[in-house]
């Protein structure tokens, strides 16, 4: 860092010198100092204690270093912790595993003198799920070669939310099973709700059948200009610099604006400094959600993954998704990648 900040400062004063009148001895002595000095930090720069600076101030840093998976189905510990653990091995991350029981109960509604029963009854089977899903998420982990930890916790329905939030908000990036779907439980939602909304943690849900074993060589970004949308988009930057070829799906842009000539531009731009091989798409929107429209893309470009911003409603301290993401969680037959 030292030497390229040198090599900074001596490249200015070469070139003030240069407007010097070099007619004159002292411009000529100064600039004979100053090569001196440039060819020495030259060297310094070029030695092997230096090599990787360079290269590092040209590539970045940002990766994922600590993921985090959440499980409170047994059915889905086997593909959820599976994706999960190839990320990991990708990114050579550490990987926390959350076996999480719930406790479905709402004592509030059951008769005066029920409520001790019922609570000791739900909580015990919390702890049976729980203990469960621990066991099958380590007889997968002890043959997985990424670093890891799990553990084994109760939460009950109504604290899921903030719970969570406090687990993941210390992860880069959590993989979840999809929210919806048949046989899936309403904690399911509670918590992507909970990494999305309480951690500020970005989100990688997965669909059925999703195959993670490979690189998802062909990304598509829902674009709409929004702050949620850029945050995706900064959060997958390892995935999209990975890709061998990266959509901006613009639909329906505005007819108003700055960048009403060039639909997208910006965030091309932005990304192609950032290394990644990108196209923009314009749609127009042909179908009454957005999120089939972008589904349908998906599906004729064959695209690996989507990223997109995630939104919310409050409810009272709370937020829960609004109608075009839980559409598009509901709906995708791809991985979804969600940043709020």
């Amino acid at each position: 860092m030292l030497a390229l900040a040198r090599i900074d400062v001596l490249g200015i004063a070469t070139r003030a010198a240069l407007s010097l009148d070099l007619h004159q001895q002292l411009a000529a002595d100064f600039l004979i100092g100053i090569k001196a000095a440039l060819d020495s930090a030259l060297y310094i720069a070029s030695s092997p204690a230096h090599s990787g600076i360079s290269q590092l101030s040209l590539e970045g840093t940002m990766t994922y270093k600590s993921l985090i998976t959440v499980l409170t189905d047994e059915k889905l510990v086997a593909p959820t912790l599976n994706a999960a653990i190839v990320m990991a091995r990708a990114h050579d991350a550490h990987l926390d595993v959350l076996c999480l029981g719930v406790d479905r109960s709402q004592t509030s509604y059951y008769f005066s003198g029920a409520t001790a029963l019922v609570l000791e009854q739900s909580l015990d089977r919390a702890k049976q799920e729980a203990t469960s899903i621990e066991a099958a998420a380590r007889k997968i982990l002890r043959n997985a070669d990424a670093q890891w930890s799990c553990d084994a916790q109760i939460g009950q329905m109504i604290d899921l939310t903030r719970s969570i939030g406090a687990r993941a908000r210390f992860s880069d990036l959590a993989v979840l099973a999809q929210p919806y779907g048949a046989d899936r439980g309403s904690e399911l939602e509670v918590t992507t709700e909970g990494c999305l909304f309480n951690a500020q943690v970005p989100v990688l849900t997965l669909p059925d059948g999703a195959d993670m074993s490979t690189p998802a060589n062909k990304i598509m970004i829902g674009w709409n200009e929004s702050a949620e949308a850029m945050s995706a988009v900064r959060a997958a930057l390892p995935l999209l610099r990975a890709a061998q070829k990266v959509h901006v799906v613009v639909i329906d842009p505005p007819t108003h604006g700055p960048n009403r000539s060039d639909p997208g531009g910006l965030i091309s731009q932005f990304l192609a400094r950032h290394g990644v091989r990108v196209e923009i798409d314009v749609l127009a929107r042909t179908l009454p959600r957005v999120s089939d429209v972008l589904s349908r893309h998906a599906v004729d470009i064959q695209a690996d993954m989507m990223v997109t911003g995630a939104y919310g409603h409050s409810r009272f301290r709370e937020a829960v998704f609004g109608g075009a993401t839980r559409d598009l969680l509901e709906h995708a037959a791809l991985p979804v990648f969600m940043a709020h």
